[in-house]
């Protein structure tokens, strides 16, 4: 299962580039850092990670879209141009999956949205799971659905968990067989730590100590 982080802060990358498959990135993500041109950020990315960069568009129309969504992906071979799941988000995955560019498309919340992007030759489709537990519904069995959806027609869309709240998360999306899971930096740390390793290092420090 591939890990990628959903940042776009360039110390926390280049911290954990090593166990990262990829980032991946928004524009409430990247509106947090307006002292830098998000092109030059997002190359930066790119240079620090061996993987897919999470680009998204901010137009909604097809048109702006797809020139959007060009410009993206000209800044790097590693940019997957993100794009929404609406009527012009698959209208543009198509035509630029057709192109050879890399898609991921965000805001999954249905079945039908799945088997579209899949239809319409996405690279990533992205079901938001903390989001869907908000308003009451079952993210991980979305997941699980697409994931069996996918098997089943032999779609190459790949399953990219996003939206993950804490660690049972984590671990249920792995089981289901996801291909992909993106992290807020606090819960790629935390996957690094566990209280009995944390007082099992404490005892053998001090026992060698005592020699």
């Amino acid at each position: 299962m591939e890990i990628l982080l959903d940042s776009a802060d360039l110390q926390e990358i280049e911290t954990y580039s090593v166990f990262l498959s990829g980032v991946t990135t928004n524009p409430s993500i990247l509106s947090k850092y307006r002292d830098t041109d998000p092109s030059v950020r997002l190359k930066r990315i790119c240079e620090l990670v061996n993987g897919s960069v999470s680009a998204e568009v901010i137009s909604n129309e097809y048109d702006q879209m797809l020139e959007e969504g060009r410009r993206l992906a000209s800044i790097s071979d590693n940019i997957c141009v993100k794009l929404p799941c609406t009527f012009d988000g698959f209208k543009t995955c198509e035509k630029l999956s057709n192109e050879g560019i890399a898609t991921n498309m965000t805001l999954c919340f249905s079945l039908p949205q799945a088997l579209l992007a899949a239809n319409s030759g996405a690279t990533y489709i992205s079901p938001f799971v903390g989001r869907l537990d908000d308003i009451g519904q079952d993210g991980l069995a979305l997941l699980d659905d697409i994931v069996e959806l996918y098997r089943v027609n032999q779609y190459e869309t790949r399953v990219l968990a996003a939206s993950i709240r804490h660690m049972q998360h984590i671990v249920q999306a792995a089981l289901i067989g996801v291909d992909a899971i993106t992290l807020p930096p606090q819960l790629l740390k935390q996957m690094f730590l566990h209280p009995l390793t944390t007082t099992g290092l404490e005892i053998f420090q001090r026992d060698w100590q005592k020699k």
